[in-house]
């Protein structure tokens, strides 16, 4: 199944460089976070996202691909929804430059997300309405390398 991807531009921050003069690792998962914020954001709408309605992070997966150096210009990220189910759907991305700055791919990555209910501090079903917006965003699961072994 191909994806369908949904572009989005995040900024690099300057103090997400390390030592080695390249975006640490551990920022990556802060750059997955903002698109997933824009991304909850154009796909439910202004005002009522799923972020607000309740959603956990449960897991990640990330595969780093090429290093990534600071500049002024986002960084993009592309993501896509995968293997929706009851209460909890994956999210996959591709982080990579823009077009204009040039063709690097930086790395693939996985999060699973949980609808959740805090005032009973429990999972809760998809409604239909961020069900049907997830499958108009469905794609395949990420091409991790350790996949096609």
């Amino acid at each position: 199944m191909p994806h369908t991807t949904a572009r989005f531009l995040v900024p690099l921050r300057w103090s997400d460089m390390d030592a080695y003069g390249h975006v640490n690792n551990v920022q990556f998962l802060r750059l997955l976070e903002d698109a997933r914020v824009i991304g909850f954001r154009e796909w439910f709408g202004e005002e009522r996202t799923m972020l607000d309605s309740g959603v956990l992070v449960a897991r990640h997966e990330i595969e780093y691909l090429a290093p990534l150096t600071f500049r002024h210009a986002p960084i993009a990220v592309d993501m896509w929804a995968t293997k929706i189910g009851g209460a909890g759907f994956d999210l996959s991305y591709e982080v990579c430059d823009p077009e204009g700055i040039g063709t690097a791919l930086y790395a693939r990555a996985e999060t699973t997300l949980v609808a959740y209910n805090f005032s009973s501090a429990a999972p809760r079903r998809l409604t239909p309405v961020e069900r049907a917006v997830l499958v108009a965003h469905e794609g395949a699961s990420v091409p991790f390398r350790w996949r096609r072994r």
